[in-house]
Protein backbone atom coordinates (compact mmCIF):
# COMPACT_ATOMS: atom_id res chain seq x y z
CA UNK A 1 0.00 0.00 0.00
CA UNK A 2 1.27 3.45 -0.66
CA UNK A 3 -0.32 5.13 1.85
CA UNK A 4 -0.45 4.89 5.72
CA UNK A 5 -2.87 4.69 7.43
CA UNK A 6 -4.78 2.69 5.34
CA UNK A 7 -7.83 0.69 6.13
CA UNK A 8 -10.04 -1.99 3.89
CA UNK A 9 -13.84 -2.15 4.38
CA UNK A 10 -15.43 -4.80 2.78
CA UNK A 11 -19.10 -5.47 2.42
CA UNK A 12 -21.18 -8.86 0.71
CA UNK A 13 -24.07 -8.47 -1.83
CA UNK A 14 -26.36 -7.69 1.14
CA UNK A 15 -24.31 -4.99 2.42
CA UNK A 16 -22.97 -6.85 5.67
CA UNK A 17 -19.75 -6.83 6.59
CA UNK A 18 -17.19 -7.59 9.58
CA UNK A 19 -18.74 -5.87 12.80
CA UNK A 20 -15.70 -4.33 13.97
CA UNK A 21 -15.01 -2.45 10.83
CA UNK A 22 -16.54 0.92 12.19
CA UNK A 23 -14.38 0.81 15.45
CA UNK A 24 -11.45 0.65 13.04
CA UNK A 25 -11.91 3.67 10.90
CA UNK A 26 -13.01 5.92 14.42
CA UNK A 27 -9.78 4.47 16.04
CA UNK A 28 -8.01 6.11 13.18
CA UNK A 29 -9.47 9.74 15.03
CA UNK A 30 -7.65 8.51 17.96
CA UNK A 31 -4.35 8.43 16.34
CA UNK A 32 -4.42 12.01 15.14
CA UNK A 33 -6.19 11.48 11.80
CA UNK A 34 -8.44 14.62 10.90
CA UNK A 35 -9.35 13.75 7.28
CA UNK A 36 -10.64 9.93 5.78
CA UNK A 37 -10.07 9.49 2.11
CA UNK A 38 -12.47 6.74 2.03
CA UNK A 39 -12.07 4.91 -2.33
CA UNK A 40 -15.09 3.15 -3.83
CA UNK A 41 -13.80 0.87 -7.05
CA UNK A 42 -16.09 0.22 -9.69
CA UNK A 43 -17.27 -2.87 -11.81
CA UNK A 44 -14.61 -5.37 -12.47
CA UNK A 45 -13.36 -5.02 -9.15
CA UNK A 46 -11.44 -8.15 -7.54
CA UNK A 47 -10.28 -7.50 -3.97
CA UNK A 48 -6.97 -7.71 -4.81
CA UNK A 49 -7.38 -5.28 -7.69
CA UNK A 50 -9.27 -3.24 -5.73
CA UNK A 51 -6.50 -3.09 -3.11
CA UNK A 52 -4.13 -1.90 -5.43
CA UNK A 53 -6.29 0.51 -7.27
CA UNK A 54 -6.13 2.17 -3.99
CA UNK A 55 -2.44 2.04 -3.43
CA UNK A 56 -1.92 3.49 -7.18
CA UNK A 57 -5.07 6.16 -6.44
CA UNK A 58 -3.97 7.40 -3.37
CA UNK A 59 -0.11 7.84 -3.65
CA UNK A 60 -0.40 11.16 -4.85
CA UNK A 61 -2.09 12.20 -1.64
CA UNK A 62 0.60 12.85 0.71
CA UNK A 63 2.24 14.97 -1.62
CA UNK A 64 -0.54 17.08 -2.38
CA UNK A 65 -1.71 18.05 1.19
CA UNK A 66 -1.53 21.07 3.44
CA UNK A 67 1.33 20.95 6.23
CA UNK A 68 -0.80 20.02 9.14
CA UNK A 69 -3.56 17.95 7.35
CA UNK A 70 -3.55 14.43 8.79
CA UNK A 71 -5.23 12.06 6.39
CA UNK A 72 -6.14 8.04 6.46
CA UNK A 73 -6.91 6.21 3.55
CA UNK A 74 -9.74 3.30 3.37
CA UNK A 75 -11.11 1.20 0.08
CA UNK A 76 -14.47 -0.05 0.04
CA UNK A 77 -14.62 -3.72 -1.55
CA UNK A 78 -18.00 -5.23 -2.51
CA UNK A 79 -18.59 -8.11 -4.82
CA UNK A 80 -18.25 -6.67 -8.12
CA UNK A 81 -15.60 -9.38 -10.21
CA UNK A 82 -17.93 -9.32 -13.45
CA UNK A 83 -16.89 -9.20 -17.79
CA UNK A 84 -13.04 -8.73 -16.17
CA UNK A 85 -12.51 -9.92 -19.47
CA UNK A 86 -12.92 -7.29 -21.67
CA UNK A 87 -14.58 -7.16 -24.07
CA UNK A 88 -15.50 -10.52 -23.82
CA UNK A 89 -17.30 -11.24 -20.73
CA UNK A 90 -15.56 -13.53 -18.10
CA UNK A 91 -18.46 -15.83 -17.37
CA UNK A 92 -16.07 -18.11 -14.63
CA UNK A 93 -15.55 -14.25 -12.78
CA UNK A 94 -20.01 -13.78 -13.60
CA UNK A 95 -20.26 -17.15 -11.54
CA UNK A 96 -18.58 -15.94 -8.84
CA UNK A 97 -20.40 -12.91 -7.85
CA UNK A 98 -23.98 -14.48 -8.89
CA UNK A 99 -22.92 -18.19 -7.87
CA UNK A 100 -27.40 -18.56 -7.69
CA UNK A 101 -27.08 -17.76 -11.42
CA UNK A 102 -24.66 -20.29 -12.67
CA UNK A 103 -27.02 -22.53 -14.39
CA UNK A 104 -28.66 -18.82 -16.18
CA UNK A 105 -25.01 -18.56 -17.09
CA UNK A 106 -23.93 -21.93 -17.74
CA UNK A 107 -26.89 -22.03 -20.68
CA UNK A 108 -26.16 -18.31 -21.82
CA UNK A 109 -22.64 -19.29 -22.57
CA UNK A 110 -23.73 -22.73 -24.48
CA UNK A 111 -25.71 -19.87 -26.62
CA UNK A 112 -22.65 -17.62 -26.94
CA UNK A 113 -20.41 -20.16 -28.29
CA UNK A 114 -22.31 -23.18 -29.99
CA UNK A 115 -25.98 -22.69 -30.36
CA UNK A 116 -27.08 -21.48 -33.86
CA UNK A 117 -28.06 -18.14 -34.08
CA UNK A 118 -31.95 -18.80 -34.87
CA UNK A 119 -35.13 -17.27 -33.66
CA UNK A 120 -35.46 -19.65 -30.88
CA UNK A 121 -32.10 -19.20 -29.24
CA UNK A 122 -32.45 -15.61 -29.45
CA UNK A 123 -35.95 -15.60 -27.63
CA UNK A 124 -34.60 -18.60 -25.06
CA UNK A 125 -31.46 -16.27 -24.72
CA UNK A 126 -33.92 -13.43 -23.87
CA UNK A 127 -35.89 -15.48 -21.66
CA UNK A 128 -32.67 -16.17 -19.43
CA UNK A 129 -31.30 -12.67 -19.53
CA UNK A 130 -34.35 -11.27 -18.04
CA UNK A 131 -33.78 -14.04 -15.50
CA UNK A 132 -30.52 -13.22 -14.92
CA UNK A 133 -31.47 -9.79 -14.29
CA UNK A 134 -34.01 -10.42 -11.68
CA UNK A 135 -36.59 -8.74 -13.91
CA UNK A 136 -39.54 -10.48 -12.70
CA UNK A 137 -38.65 -9.78 -9.03
CA UNK A 138 -37.70 -6.37 -9.39
CA UNK A 139 -39.41 -3.26 -8.05
CA UNK A 140 -39.37 -0.13 -10.07
CA UNK A 141 -39.26 0.24 -13.76
CA UNK A 142 -37.30 -2.09 -16.05
CA UNK A 143 -34.74 -1.35 -18.78
CA UNK A 144 -35.76 -1.35 -22.40
CA UNK A 145 -33.33 -3.98 -23.44
CA UNK A 146 -34.37 -6.67 -21.21
CA UNK A 147 -38.12 -6.38 -22.28
CA UNK A 148 -37.60 -5.73 -25.97
CA UNK A 149 -37.46 -8.39 -28.85
CA UNK A 150 -33.93 -10.14 -27.98
CA UNK A 151 -32.88 -10.16 -31.82
CA UNK A 152 -33.11 -6.42 -32.18
CA UNK A 153 -31.27 -5.32 -29.10
CA UNK A 154 -28.51 -7.49 -30.18
CA UNK A 155 -28.22 -5.37 -33.69
CA UNK A 156 -29.12 -2.53 -31.48
CA UNK A 157 -25.60 -3.51 -29.31
CA UNK A 158 -23.76 -4.38 -32.28
CA UNK A 159 -24.71 -1.65 -34.20
CA UNK A 160 -23.53 1.18 -31.20
CA UNK A 161 -20.11 -1.51 -30.62
CA UNK A 162 -19.36 -0.93 -34.72
CA UNK A 163 -21.33 0.57 -36.68
CA UNK A 164 -19.05 -1.00 -39.45
CA UNK A 165 -19.82 -4.72 -38.69
CA UNK A 166 -21.37 -6.64 -41.33
CA UNK A 167 -24.82 -8.38 -40.97
CA UNK A 168 -24.45 -11.75 -40.58
CA UNK A 169 -24.26 -14.25 -37.15
CA UNK A 170 -20.85 -12.99 -35.40
CA UNK A 171 -22.67 -9.58 -35.62
CA UNK A 172 -25.77 -10.62 -33.44
CA UNK A 173 -23.27 -12.58 -31.37
CA UNK A 174 -21.07 -9.30 -30.52
CA UNK A 175 -24.24 -7.89 -29.84
CA UNK A 176 -25.59 -10.75 -27.66
CA UNK A 177 -22.46 -10.20 -25.63
CA UNK A 178 -22.95 -6.90 -24.77
CA UNK A 179 -26.37 -7.33 -23.96
CA UNK A 180 -25.13 -10.07 -21.65
CA UNK A 181 -22.41 -7.64 -20.07
CA UNK A 182 -25.24 -5.40 -19.60
CA UNK A 183 -27.68 -7.16 -17.56
CA UNK A 184 -24.63 -8.10 -15.28
CA UNK A 185 -23.82 -4.52 -14.71
CA UNK A 186 -27.78 -4.05 -14.17
CA UNK A 187 -27.68 -6.34 -11.52
CA UNK A 188 -24.18 -4.40 -10.59
CA UNK A 189 -25.78 -1.14 -10.14
CA UNK A 190 -28.63 -2.64 -7.96
CA UNK A 191 -26.05 -4.00 -5.95
CA UNK A 192 -24.03 -1.22 -5.33
CA UNK A 193 -27.08 1.20 -4.45
CA UNK A 194 -28.23 -1.72 -2.22
CA UNK A 195 -24.55 -1.94 -0.54
CA UNK A 196 -24.29 1.63 -0.03
CA UNK A 197 -27.70 2.31 1.53
CA UNK A 198 -27.51 -0.25 3.86
CA UNK A 199 -24.03 -1.44 4.44
CA UNK A 200 -21.10 1.97 3.48
CA UNK A 201 -23.98 4.82 5.14
CA UNK A 202 -25.14 3.19 8.37
CA UNK A 203 -21.93 2.55 9.00
CA UNK A 204 -21.00 6.01 8.65
CA UNK A 205 -22.78 6.45 11.37
CA UNK A 206 -21.64 4.16 13.53
CA UNK A 207 -17.94 5.99 13.03
CA UNK A 208 -20.04 9.71 13.46
CA UNK A 209 -20.44 8.38 17.12
CA UNK A 210 -17.78 7.36 17.66
CA UNK A 211 -15.46 9.89 16.31
CA UNK A 212 -17.21 12.83 15.68
CA UNK A 213 -14.68 15.18 14.69
CA UNK A 214 -13.59 12.84 12.06
CA UNK A 215 -14.20 14.38 8.55
CA UNK A 216 -14.88 11.96 5.57
CA UNK A 217 -14.36 12.53 2.19
CA UNK A 218 -16.33 10.24 -0.35
CA UNK A 219 -14.77 9.20 -3.73
CA UNK A 220 -16.55 6.32 -5.69
CA UNK A 221 -15.55 5.37 -9.45
CA UNK A 222 -18.17 3.90 -12.05
CA UNK A 223 -20.36 1.75 -10.35
CA UNK A 224 -18.78 2.71 -7.28
CA UNK A 225 -20.00 6.34 -7.59
CA UNK A 226 -23.44 4.97 -7.45
CA UNK A 227 -22.59 3.19 -4.01
CA UNK A 228 -20.97 6.36 -2.62
CA UNK A 229 -24.11 8.27 -3.76
CA UNK A 230 -26.20 6.05 -1.96
CA UNK A 231 -24.55 5.71 1.27
CA UNK A 232 -25.70 9.07 1.77
CA UNK A 233 -29.45 7.94 1.40
CA UNK A 234 -28.14 5.48 4.18
CA UNK A 235 -27.08 7.67 6.76
CA UNK A 236 -28.98 7.66 9.93
CA UNK A 237 -30.88 10.80 10.62
CA UNK A 238 -28.95 13.26 11.61
CA UNK A 239 -25.78 12.20 11.18
CA UNK A 240 -23.36 14.32 8.90
CA UNK A 241 -19.79 13.36 8.78
CA UNK A 242 -19.59 13.40 5.08
CA UNK A 243 -17.53 16.72 3.97
CA UNK A 244 -16.67 16.00 0.29
CA UNK A 245 -18.33 13.55 -1.87
CA UNK A 246 -16.32 12.62 -5.67
CA UNK A 247 -18.02 11.09 -8.48
CA UNK A 248 -15.80 9.92 -10.88
CA UNK A 249 -17.00 9.00 -14.03
CA UNK A 250 -20.27 8.08 -12.67
CA UNK A 251 -22.56 5.36 -13.53
CA UNK A 252 -25.95 6.42 -12.53
CA UNK A 253 -28.49 8.67 -13.79
CA UNK A 254 -27.91 12.39 -14.22
CA UNK A 255 -31.22 13.44 -12.76
CA UNK A 256 -30.58 11.22 -9.61
CA UNK A 257 -30.57 13.60 -7.22
CA UNK A 258 -33.44 16.21 -9.19
CA UNK A 259 -36.30 16.96 -7.74
CA UNK A 260 -37.99 16.44 -10.89
CA UNK A 261 -36.97 14.60 -13.75
CA UNK A 262 -37.71 16.03 -17.38
CA UNK A 263 -39.93 13.66 -18.73
CA UNK A 264 -42.22 13.38 -15.32
CA UNK A 265 -42.05 16.55 -13.07
CA UNK A 266 -44.32 14.88 -10.92
CA UNK A 267 -41.31 12.23 -10.24
CA UNK A 268 -38.03 12.85 -8.78
CA UNK A 269 -34.60 11.45 -9.15
CA UNK A 270 -33.99 8.18 -6.19
CA UNK A 271 -31.52 10.15 -4.85
CA UNK A 272 -33.36 13.73 -4.82
CA UNK A 273 -31.83 16.29 -1.73
CA UNK A 274 -29.46 13.60 -0.35
CA UNK A 275 -26.73 15.90 -2.06
CA UNK A 276 -27.45 18.48 1.70
CA UNK A 277 -26.71 15.50 3.61
CA UNK A 278 -22.65 16.50 3.06
CA UNK A 279 -21.07 19.50 4.94
CA UNK A 280 -18.75 20.21 1.87
CA UNK A 281 -18.87 19.87 -1.91
CA UNK A 282 -20.12 17.11 -4.17
CA UNK A 283 -18.04 16.95 -7.39
CA UNK A 284 -19.07 14.91 -10.45
CA UNK A 285 -16.00 14.46 -12.97
CA UNK A 286 -17.53 13.72 -16.14
CA UNK A 287 -15.47 12.91 -20.25
CA UNK A 288 -17.03 12.89 -23.17
CA UNK A 289 -14.36 9.97 -24.18
CA UNK A 290 -15.81 7.96 -21.36
CA UNK A 291 -18.05 6.05 -24.61
CA UNK A 292 -18.43 2.95 -21.97
CA UNK A 293 -20.82 5.72 -20.34
CA UNK A 294 -21.55 7.74 -23.43
CA UNK A 295 -22.64 4.68 -25.98
CA UNK A 296 -23.62 1.79 -24.59
CA UNK A 297 -25.08 3.38 -21.09
CA UNK A 298 -27.61 5.18 -22.49
CA UNK A 299 -29.30 2.48 -24.47
CA UNK A 300 -28.93 -0.06 -21.34
CA UNK A 301 -30.50 2.52 -19.25
CA UNK A 302 -33.22 3.79 -21.79
CA UNK A 303 -36.49 2.13 -19.70
CA UNK A 304 -39.24 -0.12 -21.19
CA UNK A 305 -41.85 2.59 -19.95
CA UNK A 306 -40.27 5.54 -21.87
CA UNK A 307 -37.55 7.19 -22.76
CA UNK A 308 -36.15 8.42 -19.23
CA UNK A 309 -33.33 10.29 -18.21
CA UNK A 310 -30.89 7.87 -19.81
CA UNK A 311 -27.74 9.73 -19.39
CA UNK A 312 -24.73 9.12 -17.13
CA UNK A 313 -23.45 11.50 -14.42
CA UNK A 314 -19.72 10.36 -15.74
CA UNK A 315 -20.64 11.51 -19.32
CA UNK A 316 -22.35 15.04 -19.04
CA UNK A 317 -22.67 15.64 -14.91
CA UNK A 318 -25.18 15.91 -12.94
CA UNK A 319 -28.19 17.84 -13.82
CA UNK A 320 -31.57 19.13 -12.30
CA UNK A 321 -30.04 20.52 -9.08
CA UNK A 322 -30.77 24.47 -9.31
CA UNK A 323 -27.35 26.38 -8.35
CA UNK A 324 -25.08 23.47 -10.05
CA UNK A 325 -21.50 24.82 -10.48
CA UNK A 326 -19.75 24.23 -14.30
CA UNK A 327 -16.19 24.25 -13.97
CA UNK A 328 -13.18 23.22 -16.07
CA UNK A 329 -10.55 20.57 -14.77
CA UNK A 330 -7.56 23.41 -15.37
CA UNK A 331 -9.85 26.04 -13.13
CA UNK A 332 -10.37 23.65 -10.75
CA UNK A 333 -6.23 22.65 -10.40
CA UNK A 334 -5.88 26.38 -10.39
CA UNK A 335 -8.77 28.10 -7.96
CA UNK A 336 -10.20 24.72 -6.39
CA UNK A 337 -13.82 24.64 -5.97
CA UNK A 338 -16.01 26.09 -4.42
CA UNK A 339 -17.06 24.90 -0.79
CA UNK A 340 -20.25 23.44 -1.16
CA UNK A 341 -22.92 22.61 -3.54
CA UNK A 342 -23.17 20.37 -6.48
CA UNK A 343 -20.18 20.59 -8.72
CA UNK A 344 -19.47 19.43 -12.64
CA UNK A 345 -16.15 19.16 -13.78
CA UNK A 346 -15.18 18.42 -17.20
CA UNK A 347 -12.29 16.04 -16.80
CA UNK A 348 -11.99 15.25 -20.58
CA UNK A 349 -7.92 16.83 -21.16
CA UNK A 350 -7.18 13.88 -18.28
CA UNK A 351 -9.74 11.32 -19.04
CA UNK A 352 -9.79 9.26 -21.95
CA UNK A 353 -11.97 6.23 -21.26
CA UNK A 354 -13.94 4.98 -18.39
CA UNK A 355 -11.03 3.23 -16.66
CA UNK A 356 -8.89 6.08 -16.98
CA UNK A 357 -8.71 6.64 -13.38
CA UNK A 358 -5.48 6.43 -11.32
CA UNK A 359 -4.45 10.45 -12.87
CA UNK A 360 -2.78 12.87 -10.55
CA UNK A 361 -5.72 15.67 -12.13
CA UNK A 362 -8.28 13.32 -10.12
CA UNK A 363 -6.25 13.00 -6.88
CA UNK A 364 -5.62 16.86 -7.41
CA UNK A 365 -9.34 17.27 -7.93
CA UNK A 366 -10.83 15.04 -4.34
CA UNK A 367 -8.37 16.80 -2.97
CA UNK A 368 -9.75 20.16 -3.62
CA UNK A 369 -12.97 18.71 -2.89
CA UNK A 370 -11.99 17.82 0.58
CA UNK A 371 -10.11 21.41 1.20
CA UNK A 372 -7.04 19.84 2.60
CA UNK A 373 -4.97 21.25 -0.11
CA UNK A 374 -1.82 23.01 0.00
Amino acid sequence: MSVEPYREITFDQDGDGPPEQAAALAALARQGVSDLFLLAHGRNGSPSGATRLCSDFFAPFPGLLAPGAEAGYAGVVWPSAVCTGEPGPDYRALATVLPEKEPVLERLTDLLTSAPAGEAAFAEFGSLLRELAGVADAEGPVPAFLAADPAEVCDLFAEALDPGLPEGPERRRQGAREALRQAAYHVLGRRAGHVGEYGLGPLLGRVARAAPGLRIHLVGHGTGARLVAYALRGLPAGARPVASVTLLQGAFPQYAFAARLPDAPERSGALRDVHHRVRGPVVACHSRYDTALGVLYPLASRLADGPGPAGAVGFGGMRGVPGTVARSLAAVLRTGVPGAGCVNVDVAEAVRSHDDLCRPELARVVVAASGTGR
